[in-house]
Parts: C-alpha cells; structure tokens; sequence
C-alpha cells in the first residue's frame, strides 16, 4: 500500500521535515514545584518552561538545548538534556537539507542518494534519539509525566518517508 504519490515524495519530505522542526518533542507538566507547578514544552531547538505559582521564578523562561544542558550541569537528568541536544542536532541537519532540496530539487534528486529517504531515515533517527531522552526524563527523577508529542510524529513521518514508492 502506498501512502504518497512518488510525484509528491519530495515535497512531502520538505514539508514534513520543516514541520517536525516546529512540533514540540515534549510536553511535561510538573505539580507540587516549589509550591507552584511548571509546564515544560520542549521544541527540538528550545524549550519554554512556564511557571506557576513558584516564587522567585520568572513565569516564562526560554532557553536552548545547550544552554539547558549547562543549566542541569552535575544535576541527574544532564544526561537526558544531552540527548536532546543530539536530537536537535540530528533535526538541524534534516532541516538543512530540506532547505538544499527544496531550493535545488533537480540536482539533489539526480545525486547518489534518494534525498526522500535520507530525511526519512534523519527524522527516524532524531525520533528515536528524542525517545530516548524521553526515557531518561522519566527513570531520572524528573518531576511529571512527559507526554512525547513530537516524539510520535518525528517516527510516523519518519516511516512514511522511508516507505514512499519512489519508482
């Protein structure tokens, strides 16, 4: 069964990765902090944490995976910020490559490699590796439960992509 035309793989593959880009990976809403609660929504290049409630916090926060990767520093979910950043990064260079192939269609779609499948297999991947941080938020003790929107998407637009009949 296929899923797509191979006339439109390759504009679903643009699209599909630059919405990826904007879909958040991960929403996680923390009760009982400090008094208040905080709503972390995590977007594959930065995350804005709201805060409810907690004294001496500033309500909305923003910050990048590197900056929040410094900011849990010696803390036991560094690990799972450092995931997201390779995520991200592996995100970051889909999106770059989307925007080569959406500017230079023709002369990536005659290269060595089908550009529809490698933003496929780059989505899976950023999917998987977001899942993985994901995993760690979890069995690391932070506060709430995390719900992988972005997550789901990143894998089903992932596979899709993998398995369009480019012939």
């Amino acid at each position: 069964m296929t899923w797509v035309r191979a006339e439109y793989a390759g504009a679903l593959a643009v699209v599909s990765t630059w919405l990826a880009a904007l879909v958040p990976w991960n929403v996680t809403y923390s009760p009982d902090v400090s008094g208040g609660a905080v709503l972390f929504v995590r977007f594959p290049f930065f995350q804005l944490r709201y805060a409810f409630g907690v004294p001496l916090t500033r309500r909305v926060a923003v910050s990048d995976p590197l900056s929040a990767v410094a900011f849990q520093a010696g803390q036991s979910i560094q690990i799972a910020y450092q995931v997201w950043a390779v995520g991200a990064g592996v995100l970051a260079v889909a999106v770059a490559i989307a925007v080569v192939y959406y500017r230079f269609e023709d002369a990536v779609e005659s290269g060595p490699v089908d550009p529809v499948r490698l933003l496929g297999g780059l989505l899976g991947l950023s999917g998987l590796v977001l899942a993985v941080s994901t995993y760690l938020l979890v069995t690391r003790g932070f506060p709430g439960v995390p719900i992988p929107v972005g997550v789901l998407v990143l894998l089903v637009l992932g596979g899709v992509l993998l398995t369009v009949d480019r012939e």
